[in-house]
């Protein structure tokens, strides 16, 4: 935003004032020549600031009109999401006048998303998910409505939109954990912290994976094998469930053999009854 000629002019004056090679320019008087240059400089500026302030109001208009829609952008609109404010009429904006910057902040409710196309029509399937108590979580009814409203006033005319705001896909995990006796007892518990390194190796992981990313099979055994105590992380199986729409609860378990993304978004791990401790 351009600055006002008397906020440049009195910038200048002040760097001269600081300059001790111009330490004989001391007049006050407002036509003394220097401050008259100053002024001449300072509405150069000035004016210089105005058109760079013109030229990006263009841009920014050119940009909100084009609307590319390219899938980033789906993403970019649904993170931008303000829950409780309305659009400047005509743009993508939120009005966020009388609004202080906690309260801003907190309205931004969409912390995670991501878009892909769908493979079977011409659809685009955005994803999103908000945080309860730092985890991740879907948004409240609500709120999706109002979330709704805003992609349908945002997206392109014609542009056909899923979105995904489901509870974490459910991981069920089976597994052999083949221990150092002196430093994992039969529960798995460290001897010497107390704590279960191999429950908290496989938290770690599921808090490593990105959003909408895959769970690899073989990065995550690589993850616990890497824990003091494990000789070997021997998978017996892995499955995951999903929310089914047309039952609007869990689909019955499916092996993951190799590697798989989670249809909402995220995972969350059944339990942790299933991991065997042998030597």
């Amino acid at each position: 935003m351009a600055r006002t000629i008397t906020e440049i002019h009195t910038e200048i004056l002040n760097n001269l004032l600081g300059d001790v090679n111009l330490a004989n320019l001391t007049s006050t008087s407002q036509v003394a020549i220097y401050r008259l240059f100053a002024y001449i400089i300072a509405v150069a500026i000035h004016t210089h600031e105005l058109l760079f302030d013109l030229h990006a109001n263009e841009v920014d208009t050119q940009i909100l009109n084009q609307k590319n829609a390219r899938l980033p952008w789906y993403r970019y609109m649904a993170l931008k999401f303000q829950y409780g404010f309305d659009l400047i009429a005509d743009t993508d904006n939120f009005d966020n006048e009388n609004a202080t910057d906690a309260q801003i902040e907190a309205s931004k409710i969409i912390k995670y998303a991501a878009v892909n196309e769908s493979e079977v029509d011409s659809r685009v399937i955005l994803k999103i998910a908000g945080e309860t108590n730092e985890e991740l979580a879907p948004i409240e009814l609500d709120q999706r409505s109002a979330f709704d409203a805003y992609i349908a006033e945002v997206k392109p005319a014609g542009v056909k939109i899923t979105i995904i705001n489901y509870e974490p896909d459910i991981l069920y995990l089976s597994l052999r954990i083949f221990r150092d006796p002196l430093v994992l007892s039969n529960t798995g518990m460290s001897i010497k912290n107390g704590n279960y390194p191999v429950e908290d190796a496989i938290n770690e992981y599921m808090k490593e994976l990105p959003f909408d990313g895959e769970f690899i099979v073989q990065n995550f055994v690589d993850k616990l094998q890497k824990v003091d105590g494990v000789k070997i992380a021997h998978i017996i199986n892995i499955e995951s469930s999903w929310i089914d729409p047309e039952l609007n609860d869990y689909g019955d378990p499916v092996p993951v053999d190799v590697k798989t993304i989670p249809e909402s978004g995220y995972f969350k791990v059944d339990n942790f009854n299933n991991i065997e401790y042998v030597v």
